[in-house]
């Protein structure tokens, strides 16, 4: 079984910066991608950032230039650094990951619970 745990959500004003990560453990082979999704209240979830094995990396418009996904690949672990922040900003983020597992021939799609982001005005 694998696990994806978020942190770094809060409170912040327009402008101010945050930084989430999520840390992946578990019976982890190799990850292929990880990538942040957000959801606004009464929208729906959409892609943010996405960073593959390989390190080339992909943003919604609306976040480019001011986002940054990386990853720590000892750790097992994504970041974004997300500057400049807007109210429209404002959503539940969720970290996902595409990972082969330690089972010979099984890769599955993982969800963390998710981490609130407020931006105040």
């Amino acid at each position: 079984q694998v696990q994806l745990v978020e942190s770094g959500g809060g409170l912040v004003q327009a402008g101010g910066s945050l930084r989430l990560s999520c840390a992946a453990s578990g019976s982890i082979f190799s990850i292929n991608a990880m990538a942040w999704y957000r959801q606004a209240p009464g929208k729906q979830r959409e892609l943010v950032a996405i960073i593959i094995s390989g390190g080339s990396t992909n943003y919604a418009d609306s976040v480019k230039g001011r986002f940054t996904i990386s990853r720590d690949s000892a750790m097992n672990t994504a970041y974004l650094q997300m500057n400049k922040l807007k109210p429209e900003d404002t959503a539940v983020y969720y970290c996902n990951a595409d990972i082969s597992s330690r089972i010979p021939n099984y890769r599955d799609d993982y969800w963390g619970q998710g981490t609130q982001v407020t931006v105040s005005s």
